[in-house]
């Protein structure tokens, strides 16, 4: 009497490993005459095998043991279905296997040994003697004990359980090439060779609307199994012969309806397609084979053909009605999956150009910048909503921004893009950064409203920003955050460390106590290196996000000076991006350069009626120092003399003027305490009400007016 574990001391495991070990045994003495014993009854099996009543079976089970070495000890393959697979008793299970999936299934034999866990219902190709290949869901179990090794188990799945397999299997991903690949992979049933190829509009994402049949264009999309093939063989990433694309499209669109097709042998290949060159890209050797192509249709009115789907076999093995409709069924059920996967690919292509659009290109003569953006996967799932950005104020400021919009895809890409823009037109138009912030927390409240909305059905409260701007002159950075992690700061003598920002609520976080953004400045000398990010370079499951902001410190005081920092960025992220992304990584760093000394001059004037006279005397004093032409130092004493009158006359307090020396022009500032917003009217040039704003106006390339604490900043370029 067997020794049965009772359900109390025994996993699930063991009971099926002791079960399958019984069952196993009935079929030694098979195994162990070798194949020799069944060459007789093979063709009786096969005709059943191929039989309509054979198809009707769900599964069919086989078992095989092996010893620690891997080799068969045991097997009982009786049933109809497993004629062919010699599983001799001292062979290698190896060699059940065709050879390019030896080692795969190899390591995981030896995983399940060590470990001890099963490794259950993996979908497996068998060699048979003749070449053939058999599916199986195979499952590997450890043995019994007191046996030792391991018990395979082998369930011979019938074409309409491999179709459910394999629909399941194709659904898995978005990404078009994983589709297509998997597509073809579960078409190896049926034949040698499977391939797909797809039209190049579909591959690229666009939409499949014209079906001329002279101007289709193929791609291979997929092509198992892998192995070296043919010079001149179409093979993952290649176009098809036009001739061939023709021939194909003209195939499958019989009577303008889409249809499957067979071509029986090699003859009939080479009368068909005629030219040797296409039958070099389409046939995958040199004996003769048949073909099966079935069109990828999506259901529409009219249908639209996605591409084709070929399978090729041995001649003598011709297609059978049953398996053509199989294999119809199969191609039919899964071209909408291959639509999936093209729409999104058209969505990440779309979101990703976003992203890199606003990534910041170069930096400018006061600033280095080097941006580095790496999505979690792929495909658009990956793709979220972190940005970064910097770019030149009219006012010799940089801007730099990062923000982190909640969410993925198209929504947040959106929302990503607008709060990007809407920041950048508000802090060229003089804004600090705390007021731009309060102007993202009510966009972000306004597109939440799924009536007045940009995306109905997003929501992207709780998003975060920080805005700094450095100033080249003074070598200060002013900052405020909106929920997000605070910048690292590397000074020149080596220390870094992260800002001390106080936490603020995220955007748009109206359930929180509404208060100010805070601003906050800080020195940022020559030679200062400034880290913005978002939260995915610095989370990790195995640390604090304070410990992964300490690391980040760490490692960018590393950069040398002399480095390139583009290059320091990479080894940025290298060194701290986790291996396997959760989210999107987002760095962006900022060497900070500023003005030589000599470049720049400020006076502090009394708001007196001698101060337009005194601004004058200091401008021309320094022009004539820089050597400036004689028409620039004229145009900019009496700029300068305009906006220092205009002080005197409509503001209180002190008055500060600034004369830069950037790149091809001068920027002229003057400051005063007044909250008033010079505007250029349509007055007379010849009466004295906005008379100097006109001045202004046409003696500089560009102007315009910047808020400080105190007051305002009247700025103006002019080329030198």
């Amino acid at each position: 009497m067997d020794a049965t574990p009772s359900p109390s001391s025994s996993s699930p495991f063991d009971l099926v490993s002791s079960a399958l070990g019984r069952y196993g045994s009935r079929g030694g003495a098979t195994a162990a005459a070798g194949p020799d014993s069944a060459q007789g009854e093979r063709a009786d099996v096969r005709r059943v095998a191929d039989s309509p009543a054979a198809d009707r079976h769900d599964q069919i089970l086989g078992v095989v043991s092996l010893d620690r070495e891997l080799r068969i000890t045991r097997a009982n393959l009786d049933a109809a279905v497993f004629a062919g697979l010699e599983a001799v008793v001292g062979s290698p299970f190896a060699d059940l296997l065709p050879p390019g999936d030896v080692p795969t299934v190899t390591r995981r034999l030896r995983q399940v040994l060590e470990v001890g866990e099963a490794h259950v219902a993996r979908i497996q190709r068998l060699r048979r003697a003749d070449g053939s290949e058999l599916v199986v869901s195979l499952s590997i179990l450890p043995a019994a004990a007191p046996q030792e090794g391991l018990t395979v188990s082998l369930i011979a799945m019938a074409r309409r359980l491999h179709l459910y397999a394999a629909e399941t299997a194709i659904g898995t991903s978005l990404d078009i090439g994983e589709t297509a690949q998997s597509l073809a992979e579960s078409l190896l049933a049926w034949g040698d060779v499977a391939a797909v190829d797809l039209d190049f509009a579909v591959w690229t994402g666009e939409g499949v609307t014209d079906q001329a049949q002279g101007r289709i264009r193929l791609r291979r999309a997929a092509l198992v199994p892998d192995r070296a093939w043919p010079e001149g063989y179409v093979t993952p990433g290649d176009d098809l012969p036009s001739d061939a694309s023709r021939l194909l499209a003209q195939a499958v669109l019989r009577d303008d309806a889409p249809q499957a097709i067979v071509i029986p042998d090699r003859k009939a290949v080479e009368r068909l397609l005629g030219s040797p060159r296409v039958i070099r890209a389409l046939v995958p050797g040199d004996r003769s084979a048949s073909v099966a192509c079935m069109p990828l249709v999506l259901d529409s009115a009219p249908p639209v053909v996605l591409g084709v789907a070929e399978v090729w076999r041995r001649a003598d093995h011709p297609f059978r009605d049953g398996e053509l409709f199989d294999l119809q069924e199969l191609v039919a059920r899964t071209a909408h999956h291959v639509d999936l996967a093209r729409q999104h690919q058209r969505e990440h292509t779309q979101v990703l150009a976003l992203q890199r659009r606003l990534l910041p290109r170069t930096g400018g003569r006061t600033v280095e910048i080097a941006s580095i953006y790496q999505p979690a996967t792929p495909d658009s799932a990956g793709v979220g909503g972190d940005w970064v950005n910097s770019f030149p104020l009219p006012d010799g400021r940089t801007a730099l921004v990062v923000g982190d919009v909640v969410g993925h895809g198209l929504g947040a890409a959106a929302t990503m893009g607008q709060l990007s823009m809407e920041a950048r037109a508000l802090l060229s138009a003089g804004l600090a950064p705390d007021e731009v912030l309060e102007h993202l927390d009510e966009t972000v409240t306004l597109l939440d409203d799924a009536e007045s909305g940009l995306t109905a059905g997003y929501s992207a409260l709780g998003s975060t920003c920080c805005i700094a701007l450095y100033d080249p002159v003074s070598h200060h950075v002013t900052l405020a955050s909106a929920g997000h992690l605070p910048p690292v700061l590397v000074l020149p003598d080596g220390h870094a460390g992260p800002l001390a920002v106080r936490p603020h609520p995220g955007l748009g976080a109206e359930f929180a106590l509404r208060e100010p953004f805070d601003v906050h400045t800080f020195a940022a000398p020559p030679g200062s290196l400034l880290a913005l990010y978002t939260d995915g370079l610095v989370e990790d499951p195995a640390l604090s996000i304070d410990e992964g902001i300490g690391r980040l410190a760490d490692t960018v005081a590393t950069v040398h000076p002399w480095d390139t920092l583009q290059q320091a960025a990479r080894h940025v992220v290298s060194t701290l991006a986790p291996v396997r992304q959760r989210d999107d990584v987002t760095l962006l760093l900022a060497r900070m350069i500023g003005y030589r000394k000599g470049d720049t001059a400020t006076w502090r004037l009394p708001a007196r009626g001698d101060a337009p006279a005194r601004a004058r005397a200091h401008v021309s004093a320094l022009l004539r120092q820089w050597d400036s032409r004689s028409d620039t130092r004229d145009d900019v004493t009496l700029l300068v003399s305009e906006l220092v009158t205009n002080a005197v006359r409509f503001a209180a307090g002190p008055i500060t003027v600034r004369l830069i020396r950037a790149g091809h022009g001068l920027l002229c500032e003057v400051g005063d305490t007044g909250n008033g917003r010079p505007r250029l009217g349509r007055g007379d040039l010849l009466g004295d009400a906005g008379r100097g704003l006109h001045i202004v106006h046409r003696l500089t390339t560009r102007w315009g007016v910047r808020w400080t604490d105190t007051g305002k900043v009247v700025w103006a370029e002019v080329a030198r």
